[in-house]
C-alpha cells in the first residue's frame, strides 16, 4: 500500500505501526523518525498540501487531519482531487487512542495498533484516581499566549501528571489569556511548548518580561520549563512521554510530599 501521511502526528503512527515502509510522502513538518522522513518526499507545509504533489505520489490513503485550525481546507481539497482518504481528529486521550486503532485497520495493523492504543488506555484507567492537581500553565503560543482549553487531550496529560489545567472548563480547542487571567489562574509552572517552533528556540526571558506576570507563582519561583511539542502537541505516541515530562515537572513542585501518584 502507498501511504502519504499529513502532519507529523500521522507520520509518526504510521511508523509506530511498523508500516514505515509504505509511506511514499509526508507533510513538510514531519520530522520524526528522522531516518525515515529524511528520504521521503514532501507534499508542503500541513496548512497548505500540494494536491498535485499527493496526486503525482500515487497513494492508495492518505492520513490526513482536522487538529489544527486550517486544516479543514486540506482536507476539503484531498477530498475534491478524488483521494482516497482518512481524517483524524482527536481531543482527547481516548481520541487519540481510537485514531491510532483505524489508522491500523486500515494499514493492516491492527494488532500493532491496539498495543499501542492499549497503553493509552492504561493512563487513562489511571487518571480516575486523580482528584486533585497543582495549576501549570501550558503554552502553544507566547504572543498572544495561547493555552490548551476544554478540547485538549494535555488537560488528561496533565491530571495524569499531577497537575492540571486552569482552563481545562474552557470551551475550546486552545485559547487566547490576558495577564489578568494568569494572575486569577496562578500557575505554579509554566510549560513552553510553542507550536512549530523547535524547543532550542524556546526563551524563557521571553515568559520572565511580560508585563503583569511577575507575581506569578512560577516566575516568583522562576518555574518556567520548555517541553518541545512534539511531546505535547502532537496526538500520537510520544504523548505517552510527554506526560512523563510533565510529571518530572511537577514532581519538582509538589508542596505535600504525601502527594497521589498518577
Amino acid at each position: 500500500m502507498r501511504v502519504v501521511a499529513h502532519t507529523c502526528s500521522n507520520t509518526e503512527i504510521v511508523c509506530a505501526l511498523g508500516r514505515s515502509d509504505w509511506l511514499v510522502g509526508v507533510d513538510d513538518h514531519s520530522d520524526y523518525p528522522a531516518e525515515v522522513v529524511s528520504t521521503l518526499p514532501r507534499v508542503g507545509p500541513d496548512l497548505d498540501v500540494d494536491i498535485e504533489r499527493i496526486r503525482a505520489l500515487e497513494p492508495d490513503l492518505v492520513i490526513t487531519s482536522l487538529t489544527v485550525p486550517g486544516h479543514e481546507r486540506c482536507v476539503e481539497r484531498i477530498a475534491a482531487a478524488g483521494l482516497p482518504y482518512l481524517v483524524t481528529q482527536p481531543t482527547s486521550l481516548a481520541g487519540v487512542a481510537e485514531d491510532i486503532r483505524h489508522i491500523g485497520a486500515a494499514l493492516g495493523a491492527a494488532t500493532e495498533a491496539e498495543a499501542l492504543a492499549s497503553r493509552f488506555d492504561v493512563a487513562l484507567a489511571r487518571a480516575a484516581g486523580v482528584a486533585t492537581g497543582i495549576p501549570v500553565l501550558v503554552e502553544w503560543w507566547p504572543k498572544p499566549v495561547i493555552v490548551p482549553g476544554r478540547r485538549s487531550w494535555v488537560n488528561e496529560m496533565l491530571r495524569l501528571a499531577g497537575g492540571y489545567n486552569p482552563w481545562e472548563a474552557e470551551d475550546a480547542e486552545s485559547l487566547p489569556v490576558d495577564p489578568k487571567a494568569v494572575r486569577r489562574a496562578a500557575p505554579e509552572a509554566v510549560v513552553m511548548s510553542w507550536c512549530g517552533v523547535r524547543e532550542d528556540k524556546y526563551r524563557a526571558e521571553v515568559v520572565r518580561r511580560r508585563s503583569g506576570w511577575a507575581e506569578v507563582p512560577a516566575l516568583r519561583h522562576d518555574r518556567i520549563h520548555a517541553v518541545s511539542e512534539a511531546w505535547l502537541g502532537r496526538p500520537g505516541p510520544r504523548l505517552l512521554e510527554g506526560i512523563e515530562r510533565l510529571r518530572t515537572i511537577v514532581n519538582e513542585i509538589r508542596p505535600d510530599p504525601c502527594w497521589p501518584d498518577a
